[in-house]
């Protein structure tokens, strides 16, 4: 089997991200000034920068150690919760990849389960807290079943990224149960939770720099 994720895939895969978090950076600060502290767009854009940065001397390595090397960079440079949360995701997603040279479907999804996993384990928090596990699990339940069906890679991923916007828009009506937004109480509903919103574009960048590959 010919491995489908490999480093240069990966490294695509997070540039996409950082370009779409760049694109996006308004929307997300937007989103946090109406139930956080206005920050989310600009600490996540400036993590992703960073990361983009610390890649540029990554090249060779494996799958993990580009992940692992994201998972340090951004809790180094995100303020807020959101570094500690997606660092973590990272690096419980470098843990997951192991020493593989590449990454086929069912082990790409093993390592984006990884990653839920260590955000839940971190944030404590769970679907229906109005946090980004709300738009990570059902992207990671949807990429499962997916490739349990038989779906190519690329297809698993699009189920993936519908999963994720699924899990965002339900977020609207929610009351918040965590973080920041958890203090508005009732206040909290109405309104789309930016780190679900985030979460979705990393889903959607994978998609779109890993729809090829796979197996």
């Amino acid at each position: 089997m010919t491995p489908g994720v490999d480093a240069a895939a990966v490294t695509a895969w997070l540039r996409e991200f950082a370009r779409l978090v760049a694109e996006n950076k308004d929307l997300l600060t937007e989103l946090d000034s109406a139930i956080g502290d206005a920050d989310h767009g600009i600490n996540m854009d400036r993590g992703m920068t960073a990361v983009s940065a610390a890649l540029e001397n990554e090249s060779g390595k494996t799958p993990a150690a580009l992940l692992k090397r994201t998972g340090m960079t951004l809790v180094s440079t995100v303020g807020g919760a959101s570094g500690p949360l997606y660092g973590t995701a990272f690096l419980r997603m470098a843990t997951a990849a192991g020493d593989a040279e590449g990454l086929d479907g069912e082990s790409f999804a093993k390592v984006l389960r990884a990653g839920l996993d260590g955000v839940v384990a971190r944030g404590k928090a769970e679907l229906g807290d109005k946090t980004m596990v709300d738009a990570l699990t059902p992207a990671a339940d949807a990429l499962d079943a997916a490739l349990a069906a038989g779906k190519p890679f690329g297809e698993a991923l699009q189920a993936a990224v519908r999963g994720a916007e699924q899990g965002r828009e339900a977020t609207i009506p929610m009351i918040a149960r965590k973080g920041r937004a958890s203090y508005l109480g009732e206040r909290s509903a109405g309104h789309q939770d930016p780190g679900a919103t985030s979460v979705t574009l990393l889903v959607t960048a994978a998609a779109a720099a890993l729809g090829g590959g796979g197996a």
